[in-house]
C-alpha cells in the first residue's frame, strides 16, 4: 500500500473580471502559487451569457511561461503575431509555450443556437534554462485525447501522463505534468500513483466526493483540493457522480517575478521584458513551432 496524499487546502474558486472583460472563477493566482510550484494560475470559464464572455481576450504578451487551455464546450479562435491562428473546439487542448515572447489573442466565438462557453486556462512556470526558448504551440484535437475505461466505474481522458499504460498526447513538457480529466460513478473508487515530490492539485467540475482515505469532508464544484506529498491519491464517491481535473507537475524551485502575463526570475527582468514590449522589440524569433495531429512544422 502506498503512502496515501492527505488533503493539505481546500478552497472555493473566487469571480474575477479578466480580459476585455471576460467573467470567469480563478481557483488559484498571484496569492496562491508559491505552494503549487510549478503552477501559477487556473481559470476556469464558465458561461451561458455571451456578454460574459465575448469581449474576450484581445492582443497581449506572454514570456516565460506556457498557457495550457482545455475547452469543455465552445469555440475559441486565436491567433498570433508570428502568424498561427486557429480554433480550439470543445474537448480540444492547446498547450502554449510563450518563451521567449509571443504577442496573442483568444476570442470566444459566438454560437446562436448553443450559447455555453466552458474551459479551462492552466499556466506553468518555465525554468530560468527555458524562458527564453523558442515559442510554439501544441494543437491537441478531441479524437486524438485517449479515454480509458476502469471497471466501467471510472472514466479518465489523458491530455498528458499515463493510465494502465494508455500515454496522453502532450509529451517532453520541461515539468513532467500529468493533466487527467477523471470521472468516477457513484459508489466507485479512483486509485492512482503519482510521483513523490511532485505538485498535485484536483478541481472538481462537478459532481462531489473525497478527496482523501479519511473521507471527513465532500467536496464539490468550483473547489480546488491541493494534496500534500505521498506516492498515489484516492478519491472515493457515495451517493454522487464526481468529475474533477487531476494535475501534477515537478517544482522548479527557482524565484519567481510576475507581473501581468510575463513571469521572470527577477524584477530587472520583468523590467527589460515590459520595456521591450514598449519598444518594439519584445518578439525574438520570428518563426515559432506549430504542433497539430502529431506533425510539426514552422509558420513564418
Amino acid at each position: 500500500m502506498g503512502a496515501v496524499r492527505k488533503i493539505k487546502h481546500i478552497s472555493k474558486s473566487i469571480p474575477t473580471i479578466e480580459g476585455a472583460g471576460v467573467h470567469l472563477k480563478r481557483a488559484f493566482g498571484f496569492n496562491e502559487s508559491p505552494s503549487l510550484d510549478p503552477f501559477l494560475l487556473l481559470d476556469d470559464f464558465h458561461s451561458d451569457n455571451p456578454k460574459y464572455y465575448l469581449a474576450g481576450f484581445p492582443w497581449h504578451p506572454h514570456r516565460g511561461i506556457e498557457t495550457i487551455t482545455y475547452m469543455l464546450h465552445g469555440e475559441v479562435e486565436h491567433g498570433d503575431s508570428l502568424g498561427n491562428g486557429g480554433v480550439i473546439r470543445s474537448g480540444d487542448v492547446q498547450w502554449m509555450t510563450a518563451g521567449s515572447g509571443i504577442i496573442h489573442q483568444e476570442m470566444p466565438k459566438s454560437n446562436h443556437k448553443d450559447s455555453l462557453l466552458w474551459g479551462f486556462q492552466l499556466w506553468a512556470n518555465l525554468p530560468a534554462s527555458q524562458k527564453m526558448m523558442d515559442p510554439r504551440y501544441r494543437d491537441v484535437k478531441r479524437e486524438q485525447i485517449p479515454e480509458v475505461n476502469l471497471n466501467n466505474d471510472v472514466k479518465v481522458r489523458i491530455i498528458c501522463g499515463e493510465i494502465n499504460g494508455t500515454k496522453g498526447p502532450v509529451k517532453d513538457i520541461v515539468i513532467d505534468p500529468e493533466y487527467l480529466d477523471i470521472t468516477i460513478q457513484p459508489n466507485s473508487e479512483f486509485i492512482h500513483p503519482v510521483k513523490i515530490g511532485h505538485t498535485i492539485f484536483a478541481y472538481v467540475i462537478e459532481g462531489k466526493g473525497y478527496f482523501d482515505q479519511n473521507q471527513n469532508k465532500l467536496i464539490d464544484a468550483e473547489n480546488l483540493v491541493i494534496f500534500e506529498n505521498g506516492d498515489e491519491v484516492r478519491i472515493k464517491t457515495i451517493d454522487d457522480n464526481v468529475r474533477f481535473l487531476l494535475i501534477s507537475g515537478k517544482p522548479i524551485g527557482e524565484p519567481v517575478a510576475w507581473y501581468g502575463p510575463i513571469v521572470m526570475n527577477t524584477q530587472e527582468e520583468l523590467r527589460i521584458a515590459f520595456e521591450e514590449y514598449r519598444n518594439g522589440s519584445f518578439i525574438k524569433h520570428k518563426k515559432s513551432i506549430f504542433q497539430t495531429e502529431g506533425a510539426s512544422y514552422y509558420k513564418k
